[in-house]
């Protein structure tokens, strides 16, 4: 509260209550998915290497453990779940079908194809709701007044939703596919092009000579004869028919070389792993002497703040604090080490006590560790360091 507030005689309560007043104009549309999921879905399933970065991200997401604090840090949407409950929830069953990682793996390939994370907790399990087929329904006082998938409706205290970034919503996030979707489509035009020409789709590989002019019956009829006997889709030669005269100057200027497109491709399959967050490095063969550092930095700036957007939403709605447990991760363990020696400084120096140390690197609470360690001062007294030099010598130690 602001010291005016006292004075106009403004209480907590008013101020919880007090609404946005832009939320009237920004609650008039139903917000469903903008995105046609359909052409990431099926770029996930045919094109190797969306359907390799997509699947490294899902993965190391999902392995990663959340760390649930002991202690409610705020009032959540769901009040009265203990904290036991929230770490069972989210380390190893979320629902009696479904194992813990599975269920992230669903997750998180829709806040990849989709944007978005819709999360269904029914006060004792959490359901994953497909993205593309939840609808927001913007309210014009507060900020959703539910959520509809079909003919299903849902509240607003029963959805988790975690939202990608996004600049023409504050409701749905956009894809990270979406930048990337012209390029993919690109990959999939020139390997379908590559299919056509190996199948004599698209140069002919024997021509028919004749003096005279054809019927276009005539013609068809040869067509389908010489297909049906040689079969092109098998490897057959596909013909070319030139009647009244006409001569062949040249076939085609096109070399294999050219058609291989191996350059282009692999330009275009680095866009797509830079548009996810991908190191492209991490997908090549061979000894590369700076993989460590990419790791480093596809963990920093592309894993982790996945887990903690993921992590933000869980906050809000269970209202206990939640970390994402980086022990484990071995692309991050020259950073646990940084961590070790900066915390070991501070108890050492009497700046926190050991319980602090070990709540920030993710230990459990041991007894006898919550007091400050003083430094100990060889050169003086470890309790004034005013006190410094020799010790006083007695007449007895003179002697």
């Amino acid at each position: 509260m602001a010291w005016y507030d006292k004075i106009l005689g403004r209480t907590q309560e008013d101020l919880e209550e007090k609404l946005n007043p832009a939320q009237f104009h920004l609650g008039k549309d139903i917000e469903s998915s903008r995105e046609h999921t359909f052409s990431y879905e099926r770029a996930y399933e045919e094109i190797e290497v969306v359907n390799r970065g997509v699947n490294m991200i899902v993965d190391d997401v999902s392995e990663i453990p959340t760390l649930v604090s002991r202690e409610n840090s705020f009032r959540g949407v769901a009040p009265g779940v203990k904290a036991s409950k929230v770490e069972q929830l989210l380390n190893k069953s979320p629902n009696p079908y479904q194992d813990i990682n599975s269920f992230k793996r669903n997750l998180i390939t829709d806040y990849l194809i989709d944007g978005n994370i819709f999360i269904y907790f029914d006060g004792a399990h959490m359901y994953h709701l497909p993205a593309a087929d939840v609808k927001i329904h913007a309210s014009k006082d507060t900020y959703v007044e539910k959520y509809t998938m079909k003919d299903t409706t849902f509240s607003p205290d029963e959805i988790i939703h975690v939202k990608e970034n996004s600049f023409h919503s504050i409701y749905r996030g956009v894809p990270r596919l979406k930048p990337a979707l012209r390029t993919m489509i690109i990959v999939k035009q020139m390997r379908s092009f590559q299919d056509n020409f190996f199948k004599n789709g698209a140069v002919p590989g024997l021509v028919l000579k004749s003096p005279n002019t054809l019927s276009e019956k005539i013609k068809e009829r040869m067509m389908v004869s010489w297909q049906a006997r040689y079969r092109p889709d098998e490897g057959g030669r596909r013909p070319l028919i030139l009647d009244g005269g006409l001569e062949l100057d040249k076939l085609s200027n096109v070399n294999f070389k050219e058609l291989d497109f191996q350059t282009s491709i692999e330009e275009n399959e680095k866009m797509i792993l830079k548009a996810l967050g991908i190191p492209p490095i991490m997908l090549n063969s061979g000894n590369n002497a700076n993989i460590r550092p990419n790791m480093r930095m596809y963990y920093l700036e592309t894993v982790l703040p996945i887990v903690r957007k993921m992590n933000y939403a869980l906050e809000r709605y269970f209202g206990f604090e939640l970390k994402e447990d980086i022990t484990e991760i071995p692309a991050l363990q020259p950073e646990l080490r940084d961590a070790s020696g900066y915390y070991t400084a501070l108890v050492n120096g009497g700046i926190i006590t050991p319980a602090e140390a070990r709540k920030a690197l993710g230990f459990d609470f041991l007894d006898n560790t919550e007091d400050i360690r003083v430094p100990a001062n060889i050169a003086g007294s470890a309790v004034n360091p005013d006190e410094g030099g020799r010790p006083v010598e007695t007449e007895g130690e003179e002697e």
